[in-house]
């Protein structure tokens, strides 16, 4: 039996309709709509001038087929000058019973062109605009397959706030699942410098990269690198023979999930429970998590097994080189110094004192 809880984090299933973008192109939509608008109005001219009888022009004393048409236009535009109106009975029957609905269709018809294809874009892309020039400490995933959306899951369920994070891939449909979580997207070649450039990639806290082939994710590696020096880049590559050229890329983390995967297997065969243990440690639904962070003020001078956090100590990073619990290094722990260390769960959301 696993001896993990249940994730924190189930979500209340909602019904979802399903989405297929459009065929048609902005300008067919547009002109669809108008072309159903202009439709209404022909009709309402054609019933204003069967019961034209029922009219009355206060200047002239004469309805003509342009008449119709002006009063039709102002009487749908609620403009009402007053000068042409309706007089007998009939005609404001038709006038409350026909016109009126179509009047306020043709409203709709023209506010919600004018929202759609001119004031909603144009104050997304203001406001996208404006989160864009402050992405700061963000981080940045590129590529949305089942690695990169399982890591933002992951992230999300860490406590990072989704707006800080920004995904980057090409397929639309992973672009609106990434919207949908509340991630900043942008649908584009990540391998771009341009692309790049756009979400700063220079000033986020780390960048992960899962392209679904090693050949992409390298070149994305090398880009990322080249436009930013020292950003932390973790990719996922499959192929063992790839892991030395994604580090000669700049990758500072490479991930083979197929050798990870062959670890958690052999493991299994040699204890029935370290496999279960391993995954507890990845997850932030287990019991305990494995986590990274610098020491802290309090613990210079310690060792690994005095943490302030009340954790396991297993490593720390000195200089960039890895030292264990058991090593001289690791007894007596020294500014800059990172920690991985193994806490529980309810400990990983608070922070460790600085004091």
């Amino acid at each position: 039996m696993s001896d993990r809880r249940p994730s924190k984090l189930k979500l209340q299933h909602r019904f979802q309709p399903l989405r297929r973008a459009s065929k048609w192109p902005v300008w067919a939509d547009v002109g669809a709509r108008l072309s159903l608008a202009f439709f209404l109005i022909g009709i309402v001219v054609l019933v204003h001038w069967i019961d034209r009888e029922g009219l009355i022009d206060h200047h002239d004393g004469h309805i003509s087929f342009l008449d119709v048409v002006y009063f039709t236009m102002i009487s749908v535009t609620t403009t009402g000058f007053g000068d042409i109106a309706p007089i007998s009975d009939r005609s404001r029957l038709i006038e409350a019973v026909i016109v009126t609905p179509i009047r306020i269709a043709v409203l709709f018809i023209f506010v919600g062109t004018a929202y759609n294809f001119v004031l909603k874009r144009t104050w997304e892309k203001w406001r996208m605009a404006r989160i864009q020039a402050q992405l700061t400490d963000h981080i940045v995933v590129l590529g949305f397959g089942v690695s990169g959306s399982e890591a933002v899951k992951e992230l999300i369920a860490r406590g990072t706030d989704p707006s800080c994070i920004v995904v980057i891939d090409q397929s639309a449909s992973r672009i609106e699942e990434a919207e949908a979580m509340g991630c900043n997207v942008l649908q584009a070649d990540a391998s771009n410098d341009d692309t790049l450039i756009d979400v700063h990639i220079a000033r986020a806290q780390a960048v992960l990269v899962s392209a679904g082939r090693d050949d992409s994710s390298i070149l994305m590696v090398l880009t990322v690198r080249h436009l930013s020096p020292k950003v932390p880049i973790s990719v996922v590559i499959r192929a063992q023979d790839n892991e030395i050229l994604a580090r000669q890329a700049g990758a500072n983390n490479v991930i083979n999930p197929v050798s990870f995967t062959g670890l958690l297997l052999a493991g299994s065969a040699q204890g029935a429970h370290v496999a279960d243990y391993m995954a507890d440690l990845a997850s932030i639904g287990g019991r305990v998590q494995l986590r990274e962070r610098p020491v802290t003020a309090a613990e210079i001078g310690r060792s690994i097994d005095e943490l302030a956090s009340e954790g396991r100590g297993l490593r720390i990073y000195r200089g960039g080189k890895p030292y264990g619990f058991w090593e001289p290094e690791a007894r007596r722990l020294a500014p800059d110094d990172m920690i991985v260390e193994v806490i529980r769960c309810e400990e990983s959301e608070a922070s460790v004192d600085d004091d």
